[in-house]
């Protein structure tokens, strides 16, 4: 696969929560950084704290969470992914949408480096009564 591949898998694995495909793509020292200010945001290593720490606990937080995505920019061993968070916070109902980039560093096609650039003030908003 090509780099821009193995990014647009991703999105696919974390959309049908297919957790194997996430571990596959992601090499074992895996370095996720949530923006500060993100809800639970911090940098999280290897894809199994991605998994339990960001995916599930999204999946617990929301009723409904997704990225939809605007377009990627190939950069050789990175890919930009420019788009929005979307949902439905679960104690509150509100509707989130949130402005975002996600940067991906690969190396010999898995995913090494995550780092997301995101409005928080927008996603806290969705959150609070």
């Amino acid at each position: 696969m090509t780099n821009l591949e193995v990014i647009q898998e991703l999105y696919r694995s974390f959309r049908e929560k297919d957790y194997d495909a996430f571990l596959h793509i992601c090499t074992h020292d895996l370095e996720w950084i949530q923006n500060e200010g993100f809800p639970q945001g911090r940098t999280y290593r290897g894809a199994e704290a991605v998994i339990e720490g960001v995916f599930k606990s999204n999946n617990e937080r929301w009723e409904m969470f997704s990225f939809q995505i605007d377009r990627y920019l190939d950069a050789e061993n990175s890919v930009v992914v420019i788009g929005a968070y979307v949902g439905r916070h679960r104690e509150t109902q509100k509707s989130l949408r949130a402005v975002a980039a996600h940067v991906y560093d690969l190396v010999d096609s898995k995913v090494c480096r995550f780092q997301m650039f995101a409005d928080t003030k927008t996603i806290w908003d969705s959150m609070v009564r």
